[in-house]
């Protein structure tokens, strides 16, 4: 008995946060451990047929770097970043798109209908979604000390985003799964870091959340712990005096832009945990850091 009415707390515990999100829209990048184990990703997928159930409209976009990066070895193609960006040349593109908007949305739309949701796989390209245009890149020259533009190919960032095709699903009761991919408006296609997409996606939609599943506890400060709340303010002296660093300066990046543009509160969080994102929504303490205007 004493385990049932353990039970019963913890869900009067969560019905604050499920009458306050209700008929909310929460964005999720879905990437690392969480995308690749097999326990974590059922966990993932239970997770947001349960938010869509009690009435949280979830948007999902997916990364998938490293299935990329396998692929093309596979087809006798070395991968190559620059500036933790990968050159992306018009055989690459066309690798980016398979693996993104094939084989791992797929995936990710099948894990989630087979556990009682119902998932549709989008590309930025569908609908209109993400219009993009080429990412520059300028970086000093050590010899001039001129900044120089560096050609990485077919990379793109969002440009603008029209959220009518998610509406449409949200509305009936799907669960939109985006590839991280965009079109110009000449229809080159572009590959898109997914933080930024997701970002730009929650701005558009009014998102009330943007969560962010990551390989990582949080944001850590110098001694290694982990910053639970951290206000867009305080953002620029962390990357200044190195806090923020390495794999987490685009995150960062991408949740202050969602912040400017709308976005209630952001969340980084350590998708390794199982049902993180029950444990983060719905507990009055939550994991991770959020991000906070």
């Amino acid at each position: 008995m004493k385990k049932l009415i353990e039970k019963a707390n913890i869900l009067i515990e969560a019905l604050p946060y499920i009458k306050e999100f209700c008929g909310k829209t929460f964005v999720i990048k879905y990437g690392g451990a969480a995308q690749v184990e097999d326990k974590l990703k059922d966990a993932f997928a239970q997770d947001v047929v349960l938010l869509k159930y009690i009435g949280i409209n979830p948007v999902i976009v997916h990364g998938g770097g490293p299935r990329i990066s396998q692929t093309m070895k596979q087809m006798g193609k070395k991968p190559e970043f620059i500036e933790g960006q990968r050159v992306t040349d018009r055989e690459t593109i066309d690798i980016v798109e398979m693996v993104l908007g094939g084989l791992v949305n797929k995936e990710i739309v099948t894990l989630i209908n087979s556990n009682g949701g119902r998932a549709v796989g989008l590309s930025g390209k569908d609908g209109g979604l993400v219009k993009a245009k080429k990412k520059v890149i300028k970086k000093q020259s050590p010899e001039t000390g001129v900044n120089e533009i560096i050609d990485i190919g077919l990379v793109g960032e969002v440009e603008s985003i029209d959220s009518s095709v998610l509406a449409t699903l949200g509305g009936s009761g799907f669960i939109p799964v985006i590839a991280p991919v965009g079109v110009d408006i000449q229809g080159t296609t572009f590959n898109i870091n997914a933080d930024f997409i997701a970002g730009a996606i929650a701005s558009a939609v009014d998102a009330e959340k943007l969560l962010l599943l990551t390989d990582v506890e949080g944001i850590s400060n110098k001694k290694g712990e982990i910053l639970p709340t951290l206000r867009k303010s305080e953002v620029n002296k962390l990357k200044k005096n190195g806090t923020i660093s390495g794999g987490m300066l685009p995150k960062v990046e991408a949740c202050v832009n969602a912040l400017k543009g709308g976005v209630k509160k952001i969340h980084i969080i350590d998708g390794r945990i199982e049902h993180c994102l029950l444990l983060e929504i719905f507990t009055e303490k939550g994991i991770g850091t959020e991000i906070v205007r």
